[in-house]
């Protein structure tokens, strides 16, 4: 898979038990752990402190709504215990016996009262809390968007795409729905637990211990159950990421396993997956459905327990009915917030292995200082000089060494050279998306690390063979090359790359819009938006990848006419793959190995029958066995 999966604890999350309390009910498996637990959690909290003060009015109300439904329970039983006196007072003939319903009536006026203000503060808090988590959440994206755009181009070469969108999406939207949802839900699990204890203890310390008795219990179907369900809750999960991962793998690459005629293979080797999917999946989920079962019984022990306890204390006048009923509905009510709180505890701690991995793009090294910018800067003549540069993508290994060039305004200059010697690199030192180890690299006599990236890189166009246009129109991908630009300059760039009378033919002209992928042109079509854009653009310096390969011989001599109109006057970098296309370059950089071996025009390097002179002479060869 190219795509790191966020995983959601597996198991099947606490639900209401009807019939049965005592225990925490079913909590989900452990997920992974951060690596600092407690740096990363003291981080994290440093994004709250600007609203501790709104904080502490959540924390309040998420009290006093938990209080007052604490309570509740509390007073129906004195309204169950009033009417039940009354009743029993008529059953016995005691002199002026009645039911007393304006107590009952006002105990019903306050539990609504309490109702009310529970759920209004709970309101309260959920409003505060949702502004606080998506204005933490906005702060972290932002800081997280800004970082990326500081990371040298090494940071993405080292890293899938999917990797770093995993982090930047997935793992900031589970820090989001935990800092909206599961620290009150912490908050509210712990008062509940206290709050309950107490009431419990004073109506009944005995009956109290009989609950509290069956927690040990509770723990031990717990760790039994679990300990049998993790195996294969994990093997689950790699089943579904292997599933997920040969999915992705058939789709993206859907028309090669047709070309081939692998859907059979492609569908076998997904039927075997799936089924081992399905065998740790119902086994897991078979053995942690035990849980609830288990827990109802022990539950029900313990509810027969009070019940019988309960009723004794009443005959002898211990404890009035109502206080029974009320603590039974405290003793159902006393799994929740040990469920909730361990339910939370494991989310809290996969919301911190995101956290982690938010935080590490933000502790990456970033590109080196950038310099200041020239005041009144003049025009650039495109005078390129590489003096004994020597440069290594990894420390103590070296690439390129003690290379020096020297390109004069105009020129053009093809790099040549077999996969790996070493081209791109020699672009990516230009553009100074790498910085090299030693040597200067000017333009027109001034040191590119003196220059600010942002002003260097507008002096650069690009037409590169892989090209990128976005989900948009076609006027705004080509207007992409220069902000605000005129209708008359868009349509002025797109005529001086050959692609204006294609884009008029279409339906919507320039308001065409180009799905993902840019899947509704051709190839060829693509390139010359992209040579277009770098038209608008109006470089100093081109870099050019030639990308005439997988086109139609008309395309190609379009691509061609409209590179060649593009290098006009410029200094242009060429990339070259076919060596027939560059024979008239003002000078040819042979490269193999990260080293210029060879340098010269066309004809010099035939003359000296070296490294250029083999690579011509093959392809030439190769190129007439094929005619």
């Amino acid at each position: 898979m190219s795509e790191e999966q966020r995983r959601t604890p597996p198991g099947p999350g606490p639900g209401p038990r009807p019939g049965g309390f005592g225990g925490p009910g079913m909590m989900t498996m452990p997920g992974q752990k951060a690596k600092n637990f407690k740096g990363t959690l003291g981080r994290l909290l440093r994004y709250l402190k600007p609203y501790r003060w709104k904080l502490s009015v959540v924390f309040l109300t998420a009290a006093l709504s938990t209080v007052f439904s604490i309570v509740s329970p509390k007073l129906l039983g004195h309204a169950t215990t009033t009417i039940f006196e009354g009743f029993m007072g008529k059953v016995k003939g005691v002199p002026g016996a009645t039911f007393d319903f304006a107590a009952v009536w006002q105990i019903v006026l306050v539990l609504i009262g309490l109702y009310l203000f529970s759920a209004l503060f709970a309101y309260i808090q959920q409003f505060l809390m949702a502004g606080i988590a998506q204005k933490v959440v906005y702060t972290l994206r932002k800081e997280v968007n800004e970082k990326l755009a500081r990371l040298p181009l090494k940071y993405f070469d080292g890293r899938t795409h999917g990797e770093v969108m995993s982090r930047v999406v997935n793992d900031v939207d589970t820090i989001s729905s935990t800092l909206q949802q599961s620290l009150t839900q912490m908050i509210t699990s712990v008062i509940t637990l206290i709050g309950v204890i107490i009431m419990m203890l004073t109506i009944s310390p005995l009956m109290t211990l009989i609950v509290l008795v069956t927690i040990p219990l509770s723990f031990v179907v717990i760790k039994q159950v679990a300990s049998r369900s993790m195996p294969h809750f994990k093997g689950q999960q790699q089943a579904l990421g292997a599933l997920n991962g040969h999915v992705e793998e058939m789709y993206t690459g859907h028309k090669i396993v047709k070309a081939f005629g692998r859907e059979k293979r492609a569908m076998e080797k997904f039927d075997a997956i799936n089924e081992k999917l399905y065998e740790s999946g119902w086994k897991a989920q078979f053995i942690s459905g035990i849980m609830m079962p288990l827990m109802m019984f022990v539950g029900n022990i313990g509810y027969v327990l009070v019940c019988v306890v309960g009723g004794v204390l009443v005959t002898r006048g211990s404890i009035a009915i109502g206080d029974v009923q009320a603590f039974i509905q405290y003793a159902q009510q006393f799994s929740q917030p040990i469920t909730q709180a361990a339910n939370i505890a494991n989310i809290i701690q996969s919301t911190l292995v995101s956290a982690e991995r938010v935080f590490e793009i933000l502790d990456e090294s970033e590109e080196s200082e950038d310099a200041v910018s020239r005041a009144g800067a003049t025009g650039v003549e495109g005078h390129v000089r590489f003096e004994h540069v020597s440069f290594g993508y990894k420390e103590g290994e070296t690439l390129i060494q003690d290379m020096n060039i020297d390109v004069k305004p105009g020129m053009t200059v093809a790099i040549v050279g077999p996969t790996g010697a070493g081209k791109t690199t020699l672009v990516n030192l230009l553009m100074r998306f790498y910085e090299i180890q030693g040597g200067t690299i000017t333009i027109d006599g001034q040191d590119i690390r003196s220059m600010p990236r942002g002003e260097l890189r507008s002096q650069f166009g690009m037409v590169l063979q892989d090209t990128w246009l976005f989900n948009g129109t076609i006027r705004e991908n080509i207007a992409y090359g220069r902000a605000g630009a005129s209708e008359a300059e868009i349509a002025q760039a797109a005529r001086a790359a050959h692609v204006d009378h294609f884009v008029r033919t279409l339906p919507d002209g320039y308001e065409t819009i180009l799905n993902e992928e840019a899947s509704n042109i051709s190839q060829g079509q693509k390139q010359l938006l992209t040579i277009a854009r770098a038209f608008l653009a109006d470089p100093a310096i081109l870099i050019l990848d030639e990308a005439t390969s997988s086109v139609d011989t008309r395309t190609e001599l379009l691509i061609q006419k409209a590179m060649e109109g593009l290098m006009e006057g410029r200094t242009s970098f060429v990339i070259a793959h076919r060596l027939s296309t560059i024979r008239d370059a003002d000078l040819i950089l042979v490269m193999n190995q990260g080293t210029v071996i060879e340098q010269g025009n066309h004809e010099q390097l035939l003359e000296k029958g070296g490294f250029y002179a083999d690579l011509y002479n093959s392809q030439f060869s190769q190129a007439q066995q094929v005619g």
